[in-house]
């Protein structure tokens, strides 16, 4: 499958987080929970799959890394992790720089810190780099409304 066909979110939906760009938050933020994992693909020892269904689960003072899906579901994964955020968790999004969108601005802007990635993203897919990303990518931190920073 040539490679920009490999990366169009409406064929396939789950991305891997690269394990360098994972490293470098986990040592900043220590996290806790997967919530839109694969057994293979889990980045913490506490996860949820999709049978599990992350979405229907709390993550109330959880520190949450959330590489969503990242087709039609992802506002609602975004809005979930700003909703998680007010009940107390801290969440950390890798999500795809989509400034244009209805979720990003009714749950990133002027509710979460976003820090833009500089590049493109190398995304993993089955254990195997893919290729970067056709799009660019951010980081959406919500933290809760307790910590200085949060909504």
């Amino acid at each position: 499958m040539p490679f920009v066909e490999a990366m169009r979110t409406d064929l396939r939906d789950d991305w891997e987080t690269p394990k360098d760009l994972f490293r470098k938050l986990d040592e900043e933020f220590h996290f806790t929970l997967d919530p839109c994992a694969t057994p293979q693909t889990a980045k913490c020892k506490k996860f949820y799959t999709k049978n599990d269904d992350g979405l229907r689960q709390s993550w109330a003072g959880e520190v949450v890394f959330m590489n969503p899906p990242y087709g039609r579901q992802i506002a609602k994964w975004v809005k979930k992790a700003w909703e998680e955020s007010k009940k107390g968790a801290t969440v950390v999004a890798l999500l795809p720089a989509r400034t244009d969108t209805n979720w990003f601005h009714d749950y990133v802007l002027n509710k979460a810190e976003i820090r833009f990635i500089r590049g493109r993203v190398y995304f993993r897919q089955d254990g195997g780099l893919v290729d970067r990303a056709p799009f660019p990518s951010m980081i959406v931190i919500y933290r809760p409304k307790s910590e200085k920073g949060g909504q």
